[in-house]
């Protein structure tokens, strides 16, 4: 490709998945008569997916080698006054790493996804949802506006609707598919204030165009407050983020949209939709670093989800939901390097994390296969001899979870960790705590996985409810149910090898031109003389094997490594362990169980009070005083008066000299006593 990217190959980008989720959704399915097969759908949209991904690493290498750039409107909309609302692309380093990023995670879900959904009804289905998925993912990252940016933003928000209640006969991916629409309309509330009050000061929705007026945007109050503008934008912005990437309190609905299929955990819940938030905080840099306010505010509640929602990670003995408390604890760290005014790192630990989550989940999924239905942890163990591939790269992507030098995760969560150290903001204190303990936490319930599941001795075949699992909705994969474990087919265990690669080596190879180098240098912008995080990692960073080299001695690697010696402790030599700290600690156990009770309080307290406002609003408002007073009552009150005055019009001579004598008596009455 030439330095000048053209604009109809990257146009290709995110329109090829989404041809493939037409063809596959219109003509696959009972919707368009059932045309394609189960072969014909899943090889056009991983074809889609897979040309996207081409031209997407074209695009890396151009941008990166070459130096190319792109910055241009597609289609012009419309225009209402001075505002333009039109769809275009914003093309450089940060654009590429997640077009990347996006694609490359997605075609490993999509051929997964052809052994993990072999037997499900809604195959062609599922294939449909992924591929538009992928597109609404790619319009975000490109675009290089906010209305486009807006969509992209909302379309994710659907798509992972239809895919948490993708089995909608079942109750509980009914219930958890609408906890997540209604949290993220929560957020999304909050996002477009945000780009509303852009909209009406800056007077354009273009990056670049705001980005040019965020000096004279910090320098405005907002109305009929102490603020400033620009921190109540920031902060509308942020909330957004705080919606679609999980953070407190708005995490809730991350955890039970486990009740969607495993391939949709990897690709919407670990690897992209949920990293939305951190790339608009990162895109939005230039607004961001005017508001020291808002940077703390992010960097506590990243703080507190990273450190908080470890803990759960704790207790849970569904193999997703483990993996899906840590998806929360790292989207925490990526929010506290955001706070850090570390932008870069943020999406540093997005890239690693991708990867890595994205390899435990689907090897999540393949435990799932190989133990015939059974995603409980306490009923596993041994796994290792008869799923070798799924247990090696199971245990790679545990060791980059959990920060192990020369791993991908732990150039970037070390980064996090340091930056957050340099940092002087309010909260960094706190912040540094948090980090610094989810180190240990992260290790504990991540190789607690790890052991319950791949050593010990086998449970397999004490689990309780292993009747009921062979009629479970969640993996009907037609591999029988034979009495042991077995290894995953290849369409399952590829991804996972594919995905084990870069959770490895990314990391080593690329911290030093996405650190220190000039891979972001126009996509983010850091105020230096203020936030100087990013230039004391610089002094310090000598290399990434230096690095690893001084890892091995740092506070994080023996954190990490207290953690998984406990852990081992606990669950491999003395098993009854955990039971009497469960006993000793029935209170805390039970404030985990239930999750800090943010369910109830949103179950009883908010639902419940909204639900009797509403009815009172409509009882009280609607049907009483509108249709009550104002619309049934204006005509009674006509009708009354009208009966009346029709009484006096009716056309009898007697009846009017009657009234006119009445009239004349009731005036002379009048006179006659107020001129006494």
């Amino acid at each position: 490709m030439s330095a000048t990217l053209s604009a109809s190959t990257l146009l290709a980008v995110p329109l090829a998945p989404l041809v493939g989720s037409a063809l596959a959704g219109l003509f696959g399915t009972k919707f368009g008569g059932n045309h394609l097969g189960r072969k014909v759908v899943h090889s056009i949209t991983i074809l889609g997916v897979l040309v996207a991904f081409v031209i997407s690493a074209m695009t890396l290498k151009s941008v990166v080698v070459d130096g190319a750039r792109f910055n241009a409107t597609i289609y012009e909309w419309m225009v209402v006054g001075g505002l333009k609302m039109e769809v275009g692309f914003l093309v450089d380093g940060l654009t590429a790493m997640m077009m990347c990023v996006v694609t490359f995670v997605s075609l490993m879900v999509h051929i997964y996804t052809i052994g993990y959904m072999e037997e499900d009804a809604g195959y062609n289905r599922f294939f449909a949802y992924i591929s538009l998925f992928t597109f609404s993912m790619l319009m975000l990252v490109m675009s290089n506006n906010m209305l486009q940016l807006f969509f992209g933003w909302e379309a994710v928000g659907l798509v992972s609707y239809l895919l948490i209640g993708f089995w909608f006969n079942k109750p509980t991916a009914i219930f958890a598919n609408m906890k997540a629409f209604l949290v993220n309309r929560v957020g999304d509330f909050g996002f477009i204030l945000g780009i509303g009050l852009i909209a009406a000061y800056a007077g354009t929705l273009n990056y670049t165009e705001a980005f040019a007026k965020a000096d004279q945007l910090a320098k405005i109050g907002f109305p009929g407050t102490d603020w400033m503008l620009i921190t109540v934008i920031c902060i509308c912005l942020f909330i957004g983020a705080m919606g679609k990437s999980a953070q407190f309190p708005l995490h809730v609905w991350l955890p039970d949209s486990m009740e969607g299929p495993t391939p949709i955990s990897a690709l919407i819940h670990a690897a992209t939709m949920v990293t939305a938030g951190i790339f608009m905080v990162s895109r939005m840099s230039p607004l961001f670093e005017l508001s020291d306010t808002a940077l703390s505010f992010i960097l506590v509640i990243g703080a507190i989800t990273a450190l908080f929602m470890g803990f759960l990670g704790i207790i849970q003995n569904d193999i997703k939901r483990v993996v899906a408390y840590s998806t929360l604890s790292q989207l925490g760290y990526m929010t506290v390097a955001l706070g850090a005014s570390a932008y870069s790192v943020a999406v540093f630990h997005l890239m690693t994390h991708a990867f890595f989550k994205a390899l435990l989940f689907l090897g999540a999924g393949s435990v799932i296969i190989g133990m015939h239905h059974n995603q409980d942890i306490r009923w596993m163990g041994g796994v290792r001899k008869y799923m070798p591939i799924t247990w090696i790269t199971s245990l790679l992507g545990s060791l980059a979870l959990i920060g192990t030098p020369l791993f991908s995760g732990f150039y970037s969560k070390d980064s996090i960790i340091e930056a957050v150290h340099e940092s002087h903001l309010w909260g960094s204190g706190f912040a540094y705590f948090s980090v610094l303990a989810g180190v240990f936490i992260t290790a504990f319930y991540s190789f607690r996985m790890y052991f319950l599941v791949f050593h010990g001795k086998e449970r397999y075949d004490q689990n309780p409810d292993a009747h009921h699992d062979e009629h479970a909705h969640d993996d009907h994969h037609g591999h029988g149910h034979d009495a042991k474990p077995h290894e995953s087919p290849w369409v399952v265990w590829l991804p996972l090898v594919l995905l084990a690669i870069p959770s490895v080596l990314i990391g080593y190879f690329t911290i030093q031109p996405m650190l220190y180098g000039e891979f972001f240098k126009d996509a983010i912008f850091v105020d230096g003389s203020k936030h100087h995080a990013m230039k004391e990692l610089a002094e310090a960073f000598h290399g990434p094997i230096a690095m690893a080299l001084h890892g091995l001695q740092a506070p994080p690697f023996w954190l990490a490594l207290a953690g998984v010696a406990l852990s081992w402790y606990m669950y491999m030599i003395n098993p009854a362990l955990p039971a009497a700290i469960k006993r000793a600690f029935g209170p805390v156990y039970r404030l985990l169980e239930n999750k800090y009770y943010m369910d109830w309080f949103n179950e009883n307290v908010l639902a419940r009070g909204t639900r009797a406002l509403g009815t009172g609003l409509w009882k009280g408002g609607d049907q009483a005083l509108i249709d009550g007073a104002v619309v049934n009552g204006s005509w009674k009150l006509i009708g009354r008066l009208a009966g009346v005055v029709r009484w006096f019009q009716s056309g009898y001579i007697y009846h009017y000299a009657f009234a006119m004598l009445l009239g004349i008596f009731v005036l002379m009455t009048y006179f006659v006593w107020f001129n006494r």
